[in-house]
């Protein structure tokens, strides 16, 4: 690589809005020459869709990395400072520095290089789509095991996010380490 070659990094964030698991971030610095099929925001996509993609992107990215907070961290912190703390450790995670870093959403944390916020990001940045994949992937299978360990509180089925179902068991059965 030359000096003058430009390496962005796409940062996005799940589990901001959950009653229950770690906010998840990731940074993908994609490679130009080797594109990915398909890519796009997360929330657009199926499941399965997801699923498709997550391995192709960690193939084909020029790095990639995950942070996180966990619940502990998010108690102390707040939501809002705890996101910006993971996606400073994916970033910081990431095999190859990037010249720039694009968040999707109104705030960015310091990178050590420039850094830019776009709010819908996810909508027009593939980098920040395929973090957004990454992450996604990552939470989502985090919760369908901690389904296992907390059942009754259907964690596999809404992933922590607050649904009446979530709502109602929490009122029967108390919070957990993860809530």
């Amino acid at each position: 690589m030359t000096s003058d070659c430009i390496l962005i990094a796409g940062v996005d964030e799940v589990g901001r809005g959950p009653l229950a698991g770690p906010v998840v971030t990731a940074a993908v610095i994609l490679d130009p020459n080797n594109p990915i099929e398909g890519l796009m925001d997360s929330k657009a996509l199926s499941e399965k869709k997801r699923e498709t993609l997550e391995p192709q992107i960690k193939a084909k990215a020029l790095a990639w990395a995950i942070g996180r907070c966990e619940v502990e961290e998010i108690d102390h912190h707040n939501i809002l400072q705890a996101t910006m703390i993971a996606m400073q450790r994916a970033a910081d995670g990431l095999s190859v520095q990037p010249t720039q870093v694009l968040v999707d959403g109104n705030r960015s944390p310091y990178f050590g290089c420039p850094s830019e916020a776009i709010v819908k990001g996810d909508q027009s940045e593939p980098a920040i789509w395929a973090a957004s994949i990454l992450a996604k992937v990552c939470r989502d299978r985090e919760m369908v095991e901690m389904d296992s360990i907390y059942p009754g509180y259907g964690l596999a089925k809404h992933k922590g996010y607050p649904t009446k179902q979530h709502v109602e068991a929490l009122q029967q059965q108390g919070v957990t380490e993860i809530h």
